[in-house]
Formats: C-alpha cells, structure tokens, sequence
C-alpha cells in the first residue's frame, strides 16, 4: 500500500515513463501473487500529479486506475502474458470533444527475450481491445504490434537486426462510437529516446526497422527509422501521452511523416551511463495539410545513474 510505480510487460499500456518524461508514480494498493506457472498482479491506484516543487505530488482524484496483470513462461524461452485493465477518467479530450471516459482493455502478449548466448530470433507480439463509453458515446478501439529481431551474436559487434510494425484504431467522430484508441500509461520512449520529435503510438500505422551493435568499452550505438500513417482520415495525430497534437482539419492525407535517427550509449559501469541521441522528423502530406508542417531537428545528451 501507497505510492508506487506499475511497469508491465513490453510498457506498451503500463509503464515507469522512463526517458523524456517525468516518471510516472501511483497511490494504492497492489497485491502479488503465484498460482502455478503464473505470476499475477492485481492493483487499484490513482495516478500522481506531478506539481513542481519537491514531494508535493498528490494523488489526481478524477482518474481511477486498476487491474488485473499475468505472466507465466511457456515453452522454448517463450512467454505469455494476459491482462485487464480499467480507466475512469473525467474530463477525458479526443478530437470530438471532452467527456468522462470508462475504458476497459483486455490484451495478450507472446513474447521472446533478445538472444544473449546463442543467434536466435526473439520477438514481441501484443494485442489489445477495448471497449467501455465516453459520455453518451460507446467505446471500441484496438491496436496491434509486434518488434521481430534477430541477433547474430557470434559475430563481432554482435549486431541486431529489427522490425517493429504497429497499427491502432482511431476515430470517425460523426459515429456514437468513440474507436481512438488509449495507450494509457505507455513508455515514454515507445518508438526510441526521440518520441519528442513525432506523434505517438493513436491513430496510427508504423514501420520501424532498427540496427544495433556492441561495441568494446561497453559502447552501443543503434539507428532507426519510424515511418508513419494515420489509421482513420477522421482522426488526427496525438502525442506519446495520449492528448490531441493536430487535428484532422478535413484533411484527406494518410501519411503523417518519418524519422530517421541514431543513438550512442557508454555504458560506464554497472550504475552510471552517457548516451547522445539526434534524429530529424520530417513531415509528411497530412502535417503540411492540418499544421504549418515543419520538420524538427532533435538532439538530446544524457548522463544517468541508476542505484
């Protein structure tokens, strides 16, 4: 009981926040338990408001959250996971207007961890529903993604070779049905340190290959590229936390835009790293279309220590 932070699975819906933003802390109650091969978590919480100032954050009493979170292993280093979640939220805002909001997820996760010993393939599977209301309005949304990769790791530099494709639901507002899909409490980083310099995993298609490497002294360096399409014209682009960026404003493009980016990290010791990371966002037919669409330089140093 008390303040805590929930960091579930890949952090798709559930997670610390860690990278650009503020980490994300909640006041409740949370129980663990074991029942065979499964480990299962249930919590009800409320998320912190982050004030400025220190320690004075308090518990944001228009939102409620809880659920219901399992895991077990299966076969061949392959992993399962099976959750529900609840979110009450008043004063809730998608581009056809602001409402409280009851939103149930029930997903699945197939799972396989990055090869350390041995080539191997290891990926990510996740599917999500979800359904509940907004005012009057019903909600029914969905998403899907995946990260396939595969690491040679007999070879020098032992590099990675990765896919992510992604896609979630967004909105026809002229329905009575609300179908943008809500990350919730996703990972700051969902698409890499850089999530400040595009929209975030709403209303959304993705491809996202990645190229990572080991190099000597603890040094890694990856680069990548997020291209990116809105799923329903209706709808128009949010940012990583879930809140509308540009709005559809009539128009009729798909594509959203593209980022190509690399990162170096030096890993010093078990405790305390440096990391630079730059990427350029360029905007795609829809942004010029809705906004005045311009494209975003990026650059970000790092110096961390963790305990």
């Amino acid at each position: 009981m008390g303040r805590q932070e929930l960091n579930y699975g890949s952090g798709r819906v559930v997670s610390v926040r860690e990278g650009p933003n503020v980490r994300q802390s909640f006041d409740g109650v949370k129980i663990r338990s074991k029942a065979g091969f499964w480990n299962i978590d249930a919590f009800a919480v409320r998320p912190d408001l982050d004030n400025p100032g220190f320690f004075d954050n308090a518990p944001d009493h228009r939102t409620a959250f809880w659920g219901l979170y399992a895991t077990r292993p299966w076969r061949r280093g392959v992993s399962f996971d099976a959750y529900y979640l609840g979110l009450d939220r008043q004063g809730a805002t998608f581009e056809r207007g602001t409402a409280t909001e009851l939103r149930h997820t029930l997903g699945a996760r197939l799972w396989r961890p990055i090869a350390t010993k041995e080539p191997s393939l290891d990926f990510d599977y996740e599917g999500i529903m979800q359904f509940g209301s907004f005012g009057a309005d019903n909600i029914r949304a969905w998403t899907f993604a995946s990260d396939t990769g595969y690491t040679l790791i007999n070879l020098p530099l032992h590099p990675r070779f990765s896919v992510k494709s992604d896609i979630s639901s967004g909105d026809n507002p002229e329905s009575h049905t609300l179908g943008t899909f809500n990350p919730l409490f996703p990972v700051g980083n969902y698409f890499g340190v850089l999530a400040d310099t595009g929209p975030g995993p709403v209303n959304f298609i993705d491809v996202h290959p990645r190229i990572s490497a080991q190099l000597p002294h603890a040094v890694s360096v990856s680069t990548d590229l997020v291209v990116q399409w809105r799923e329903n014209l209706n709808d128009g682009v949010y940012a990583v936390p879930g809140f509308l960026l540009v709005a559809s404003e009539g128009s009729r493009a798909r594509f959203v835009g593209y980022r190509p980016g690399v990162e170096v990290r030096w890993q010093i010791d078990r405790h305390a790293y440096l990391q630079a990371d730059y990427g350029i966002f360029y905007a795609g037919q829809f942004l010029k279309e809705a906004s005045p669409g311009r494209n975003i330089n990026y650059m970000e140093f790092w110096a961390g220590y963790k305990f």
